[in-house]
């Protein structure tokens, strides 16, 4: 499952039903506009991760109001831009308000195509009907496929298994297979709406690309006093994952990151049952996943207006 590269300090796996060899660690994006981070900072943190072996970068159009993608693009100039595998995630629901993130994604990224781009945030039973509408986000993006702005098409979302599973099947309801799928794999996610238990069998059994995200949950989950950094990549990485995508601040943590693809080795049941025993009493209530069970993560609940419209269809029921 895992290959080491004679050249690289980092491991690769298959994304899914693409057949793309990706980095077993992404860089995620959200970081790279922090308040402490300035612009030359995440320039080399970008560089150097790259340089290092990883290939798998993570934005989201609206991360820090474009600035992530921004500084991304710029990272990504002379050079480096086709040694990655770029993504990056829109809000828009509809066609319309779809094509326009997209565009500004491009832009901001300063590429001629992206190659792969998620629909963001898919957190309510209503967004897999607003993305699948014929005049839906989705629409927009396999026209942007076919226009080659895009390669492949996926989701994330962060709130609840039960929607990620319902995602999947509108999306079959349509014809449509998604070539990843992102969300929280985290060593507390085990004990509570576990996207792992419900989620990662379906999408391995589908040839989804996983895309893990928030194993420490920018530090909230180590806030809990049970596990190491190491220990929540260690966990994560033993997942069936394509990418675990995690956040870089700082040099120093994109050295923790190859610490533990370096110190990393499949772990058997028992001591997978070890691990998580260290945090069943705190993961229980999902008291350290607040992106499960507050809306402080939620950025389209935030700006509703990043959604777009709803289907004139349904309008149009509406006013008959």
């Amino acid at each position: 499952m895992i290959a080491r590269a004679s050249n690289s300090e980092m491991h690769y796996r298959v994304l899914g039903n693409t057949g793309e060899k990706v980095s077993a660690i992404g860089l995620g994006g959200w970081h790279l506009s922090l308040k402490h981070v300035d612009e030359s900072l995440a320039i080399r943190i970008v560089r150097s991760a790259i340089d290092r072996g990883i290939t798998f970068m993570d934005n989201c159009w609206d991360y820090n109001g474009g600035v992530s993608e921004m500084r991304m693009g710029k990272a990504l100039r002379e050079g480096y831009r086709d040694k990655v595998f770029l993504m990056t995630k829109i809000d828009g629901r509809s066609k319309q308000e779809a094509t326009r993130q997209l565009d500004e994604s491009l832009q901001r990224l300063q590429v001629d195509h992206i190659d792969l781009v998620q629909h963001h945030e898919i957190l309510r039973y209503e967004d897999p009907h607003r993305v699948f509408d014929e005049e839906g986000a989705n629409a927009a993006l396999v026209e942007a496929q076919a226009a080659g702005k895009l390669r492949y098409i996926g989701f994330t979302g962060h709130k609840d298994p039960q929607i990620h599973l319902h995602m999947l099947e509108v999306a079959a309801l349509h014809g449509f297979q998604f070539a990843t799928a992102q969300m929280p794999l985290n060593v507390m996610d085990a004990h509570y709406r576990s996207f792992a238990k419900l989620v990662v069998p379906e999408l391995v059994k589908q040839n989804i690309g996983i895309l893990g995200m928030k194993s420490m949950a920018n530090g909230i989950l180590l806030k809990s006093n049970t596990v190491t950094p190491i220990e929540c990549l260690h966990y994560a990485l033993n997942l069936p994952t394509s990418v675990v995508i995690t956040g870089m601040d700082s040099l120093e943590i994109l050295d923790q990151a190859f610490e533990a693809i370096r110190t990393f080795q499949p772990m058997d049941d028992q001591q997978v049952r070890s691990l998580l025993s260290k945090t069943a009493a705190a993961g229980a209530r999902g008291e350290f996943e607040p992106f499960k069970t507050s809306s402080i993560f939620d950025g389209t609940a935030q700006h509703p207006d990043w959604l777009g419209e709803e289907p004139q269809r349904i309008q149009q029921l509406m006013s008959a």
